[in-house]
């Protein structure tokens, strides 16, 4: 190779480097670059590691990142556990928090934007995220890009949390269903006739329920989010709460 050609590949690879990349898109899972992650990120948090692909969407902030506002996403844990082993299945609950991501409008979102401390007790925020590890992860991936301590973070999480009320058909279900996405966010509107339209989006995942999704504002309420996907499948099935 003539020795202007290593300049040349050079350059090329410094131009690639420079460049961000988009949010994937969640498709039929529903959030972009969120919903599908929940296995990944639960590896993550268990064993120190970083889910695949997440690097390159990291926000080069070195403290609170800009963003427009919150995703609450709340994880059906019957479905998690179905295939899982984690320090939540053993309680038997319906939905968990898996997190509070910050978001922008046009469907990026920052991730990892510095090293502020942890938590001072996460075993304390159990009721909501039943695993330390998990509580430490999304910290570290999410808590971080906003303007608040760990502890004032998390108090945020367990006060929007506390807000959703959840249909009793999900939390008393003992066989599996099979619903329309629609009919499950008409379920939510009904009992929680506040949440906007617009408001409120599912994640899935071969065809089946992986989380609930609401989007709020900086101020915890619940707003429309036109840049969250919902759930595309014609039909999901529901693993049994008990």
């Amino acid at each position: 190779m003539k020795p202007w050609a290593f300049g040349v590949l050079a350059l090329a690879f410094v131009v690639a480097g420079c460049q961000s990349a988009p949010a994937p898109t969640g498709a039929a899972s529903g959030t972009p670059g969120h919903g599908p992650l929940r296995t990944a990120e639960y590896s993550a948090a268990k064993y120190g590691a970083s889910p695949a692909g997440e690097s390159s969407r990291r926000s080069n902030a070195a403290g609170a990142a800009q963003f427009d506002f919150y995703l609450l996403n709340l994880s059906w844990s019957p479905e998690f556990c179905s295939s899982h082993q984690a320090p939540e299945c053993g309680l038997h609950r319906a939905f968990i928090v898996h997190g509070l991501w910050p978001q922008r409008n046009d469907g990026t979102y920052p991730q990892r934007c510095g090293t502020r401390p942890g938590p001072t007790n996460p075993a304390a925020w159990a009721d909501v995220m039943p695993d330390a590890g998990l509580v430490k992860h999304e910290w570290r991936t999410h808590g971080t890009c906003t303007p608040y301590d760990a502890d004032t973070y998390f108090g945020m999480i367990r006060k929007a949390f506390k807000e959703v009320k959840v249909p009793a058909v999900y939390t008393d279900g003992t066989k599996e269903v099979m619903m329309k996405p629609a009919d499950i966010l008409a379920d939510f509107a009904k009992v929680n006739p506040g949440f906007p339209a617009g408001s409120m989006a599912l994640s899935c995942g071969n065809n089946r329920l992986t989380a609930f999704e609401l989007c709020l504002s900086k101020d915890l309420k619940p707003i429309a989010c036109s840049a969250v996907k919902t759930c595309r499948a014609n039909v999901v099935k529901i693993t049994p709460a008990k």
